[in-house]
């Protein structure tokens, strides 16, 4: 029999001791990942009263201050049963056949491209957590019904599936374990998953933990070479904000770039705050692709909360590391963001806001495509989520192409 022994902090233990006093019943779940460290997973169930909902969020804080230490990354040998992505996309149809049609969005060629070229196609998406948004968002537009976690995870799989990007970039990832790290899995997806540390999601009865940044990548296409999981700092003080950093090689070309994914702090009156975590997060990502002489190529998805007009958005345009934003070749100057990325209907009103982005080493790659942004009627009058879209965000979608192309390995 193996046994681990793993000394707890002193709050968690005290506590524990309460558990009986509340009638909670508390499960732990215990796995081991790839490099051996234990990883404990709490279900808690507790009564409705105000004071075991304050010994819920106790366990949970505590528990989740070591949230980067239990960050989960899958190892590149580890064996998968493939399913077929077409199969499983005719799945998600038939489940979704009594709600309205997927948006329909095109495609938009940016430039001529050579047909020698293989591009990388990146999906950028805040998927809005299951625990928020049935939960906190207070989607007045939106019927409870429309966000039941049994169809809208085929909405969301359906959407990945529809793209089949090569990267793929999550925020708001509270399902991550027990649907999206296998089913993406059995379609040829290695991952990562890193928490917040202090999730909204545990304050929500019934929730299924924390909600985080995930980043899945094609394991046929690339080699994983790193992974770095950051918590952002404001002035040195770490903040509730993640990220997820993978360095990868290309397995055909030898050619090695990065991607990181975050989600910076939402809400009005936040904005030097998301300047000062998007700064941290660009000397982090300044010390990781620099290391070698000429740099490694860099591409940053993520839900920055933040208006084009806002300070950390001139903070990423204006930043040594040499980055442009991709959906600015929709506009006709090449220079504008869409209108918006998230529209959205709560009880203050109706809000309509461009948050998301892709960007890019501009003098290392080229944008090929981009996927359309839907226009008003496509949305409909009760703006997202809806019936229809799983989120209050838009997925982004580009084709990326390395301006130069290397010879191609023997």
């Amino acid at each position: 029999m193996l046994r681990h022994k793993r000394h707890f902090p002193c709050e968690l233990i005290s506590a524990l001791k309460e558990v009986v006093l509340f009638n909670i019943t508390l499960t732990i779940h215990c796995e081991v990942s790839n490099n051996s460290q234990i990883m404990l997973f709490l279900c808690v169930r507790w009564s409705s009263s105000s004071g075991s909902s304050r010994l819920f969020s106790t366990l949970a804080q505590t528990l989740s201050s070591a949230a980067l230490e239990d960050s989960h990354v899958d190892s590149d040998d580890y064996e998968y049963e493939q399913a077929d992505p077409d199969a499983l996309l005719r799945e998600c149809e038939a489940v979704l056949k009594n709600r309205p049609p997927r948006m329909h969005r095109d495609f938009v060629m940016t430039r001529a491209c050579s047909l020698q070229n293989t591009p990388i196609r990146i999906m950028q998406w805040n998927i809005l957590a299951q625990a928020l948004g049935e939960g906190k968002d207070g989607f007045v537009r939106c019927p409870m019904e429309a966000l039941n976690w049994s169809e809208r995870k085929y909405l969301i799989l359906e959407e990945i599936l529809t793209y089949r990007p090569d990267v793929l970039c999550l925020q708001e990832v509270d399902h991550y374990f027990d649907t999206f790290r296998p089913v993406l899995a059995s379609l040829g997806y290695q991952s990562s998953f890193c928490p917040k540390p202090c999730s909204p999601c545990l304050d929500v009865h019934n929730n299924n933990g924390p909600d985080g940044c995930a980043l899945f990548f094609n394991r046929r296409r690339f080699q994983l070479l790193h992974t770095a999981h950051l918590r952002l700092s404001v002035m040195m003080l770490k903040t509730n904000q993640v990220a997820v950093v993978a360095t990868l090689r290309c397995r055909l070309t030898g050619q090695v770039f990065c991607v990181a994914v975050t989600h910076l702090k939402a809400r009005s009156g936040w904005e030097a705050f998301r300047s000062a975590q998007g700064a941290h997060l660009l000397q982090q990502l300044c010390d990781l692709t620099t290391q070698s002489e000429e740099g490694i190529p860099l591409v940053v998805c993520g839900d920055f909360n933040a208006e084009p007009s806002e300070e950390v958005y001139r903070c990423f345009m204006t930043s040594p590391l040499g980055l442009d934003s991709a959906y600015k070749c929709l506009s006709e100057d090449r220079n504008t963001e869409p209108p918006y990325t998230s529209w959205k209907i709560r009880p203050s009103g109706e809000s309509r806001s461009t948050l998301d982005y892709i960007w890019y080493s501009e003098r290392a790659f080229q944008v090929d495509t981009v996927l359309r942004i839907p226009n008003e009627e496509q949305i409909g009058p009760d703006r997202l989520p809806s019936y229809h879209y799983p989120s209050d965000h838009l997925s982004l979608v580009c084709d990326l192409s390395f301006s130069q192309q290397p010879h191609r390995l023997m």
